[in-house]
């Protein structure tokens, strides 16, 4: 926001709004008293406007305000805290666009109940603080909901990776290869692309790529495999090939400074998945391992095995996949991150789809569920000291009783020394979904109650539980004191 010219002119719109409501006068009765258009004073309130002065000290008369205040950047009270929000200019930040919200239109809604909303922005502010949501956990939480709101499918992506195979003469039906990527980056795009030890420097560590754009030139670390320099070329493709120039220069990323630079790198990766796991060739597979009535864990890492992708491409991609064409639109996705030897687990991703799955973040330092398969192929991957451990289960949650399939691969964190990851997806049960899983009653497949931390877990003699049900034990306290408190109510009424 351009705090010389769009902030003067949206806070003289709220002050002439503001006035014009304390008269009880419509926008019709002002344009009538003041021989000026509605439309005119429509978009002056609106902030697209500024009066000049003669029209001014006309309003200022007509409303029987001094002049002086009409000008002023100083907002009454109740005022007071939209001048802030617009000042900071955190609706810039907002990525408002992509929800079909127009800035104006928020402000317009601001204005009308300015207490209330200000107490309601407060609110979330506040809260925000609590969880320390940073600003990049914002921005992130943002694109979450849009891919969720898109049941994370975007046909326009699919349709550009299917034009650029072939305008490119790219077999995406068999594995592209490191040497085709990188040919299309360095003929085409005129890359240079070398290896460095990152290692070396220990603050590069986590990173696997430099994009330096002045010239062109890609660094990659010696210590990737296959799968992630894949993956990283896809990505240096999709934002050439989709002409993005607002976009980020690390793998993995450091910082963020716009919503564009997210919006922009998740549009890469969604590319690069599309373009390393093709849509339909991956629909094809999963049709032949869905007729399996008893596949055995090998056969999943096999079917993986298929694309040059990592894990947790696979499963990402599945997320685009199952919702579109297998008609599954209650799922999530969840990435857990765990160091070797400490008891916590964090989620470090999640995704869901259509609606608000069980297995969710919890920001209050709480213990996620023991019983997760997500957690248990992290602990067998430990103990067998597999670089992929797979399993799945059946997952029914004590609160709901809603059940999930859950596939989950847990692998070394490639980006944390010390540290393992685990990579689910979760497919809520219901009649359709088990015509279409051949396997779902196989005796093989474990069935598992399970709770989404251990605090608010109502599981009796729970083994693996790491912490006492506090919250469940709190909640159960307080509607105890009720009763109680409701039972002096009526015996003294």
């Amino acid at each position: 926001m351009n705090i010389e010219k769009d902030y003067i002119k949206l806070i003289f719109g709220l002050k002439l709004k503001q006035a014009r409501t304390n008269k009880n006068l419509s926008l019709f009765g002002l344009a009538k008293i003041t021989d000026l258009s509605k439309s005119y004073l429509n978009e002056i309130e609106k902030g697209k406007k500024y009066p000049k002065t003669d029209k001014i000290i006309l309003l200022a008369e007509k409303l029987e305000v001094s002049y002086d205040h009409m000008v002023s950047l100083k907002l009454d009270n109740n005022l007071a805290p939209i001048g802030e929000i617009l000042k900071s200019g955190i609706l810039k930040e907002i990525p408002l666009d992509i929800f079909g919200i127009q800035e104006n239109d928020l402000i317009d809604i601001i204005a009308n109940a300015p207490a209330k909303v200000n107490a309601f922005i407060s609110t979330i502010i506040e809260i925000a603080q609590h969880y320390n949501l940073t600003r990049e956990s914002f921005f992130l939480a943002a694109l979450r909901s849009y891919q969720e709101a898109h049941n994370n499918y975007f046909e326009d992506l699919e349709e550009k990776v299917l034009q650029f195979s072939k305008a490119f003469h790219v077999d995406i039906e068999s594995k592209i290869s490191l040497e085709e990527l990188s040919a299309i980056l360095i003929e085409e795009y005129g890359y240079t692309i070398k290896e460095i030890v990152f290692s070396e420097q220990e603050q590069l560590g986590d990173l696997r790529s430099i994009f330096v754009p002045k010239s062109k030139t890609l660094l990659l670390s010696t210590e990737i495999d296959a799968p992630q320099k894949a993956f990283i070329l896809a990505k240096e493709i999709a934002y050439n090939y989709l002409e993005i120039t607002e976009r980020l220069y690390t793998f993995s990323w450091i910082k963020f400074d716009n919503f564009d630079q997210v919006l922009n790198n998740f549009y890469a990766s969604y590319f690069a998945g599309a373009l390393l796991i093709p849509r339909q060739q991956l629909i094809d597979e999963l049709n032949l391992f869905l007729l399996k009535t008893d596949p055995k864990p090998q056969e999943m890492i096999q079917l993986m095995g298929k694309f040059n992708v990592s894990p947790e491409s696979f499963y990402q991609r599945l997320t685009n996949i199952l919702p579109k064409d297998f008609q599954l639109k209650n799922l999530f996705f969840l990435r857990l991150s765990h160091k070797i030897g400490a008891d916590t687990y964090q989620i470090k991703k999640e995704l869901h789809i259509t609606n608000q799955q069980e297995p969710h973040a919890n920001e209050m330092n709480e213990h996620y569920c023991r019983r997760w398969v997500s957690v248990k192929t992290i602990v067998e991957s430990i103990a067998q000291k597999k670089p992929h451990f797979f399993d799945a289960q059946i997952s029914r949650y004590e609160n709901s009783s809603n059940e999930y399939l859950v596939f989950s691969s847990a692998t070394p964190d490639p980006f944390k020394k010390d540290h393992l990851r685990s990579m689910s997806v979760g497919i809520l049960i219901t009649p359709s979904m088990k015509k279409k899983f051949k396997f779902i009653d196989t005796p093989a497949l474990q069935k598992q109650v399970v709770g989404v931390t251990c605090e608010t877990c109502a599981v009796k003699n729970c083994q693996e539980r790491a912490s006492a049900p506090t919250q469940l034990e709190q909640k159960a306290r307080n509607e105890n004191t009720d009763l109680i408190v409701q039972q002096y109510m009526a015996k003294f009424s």
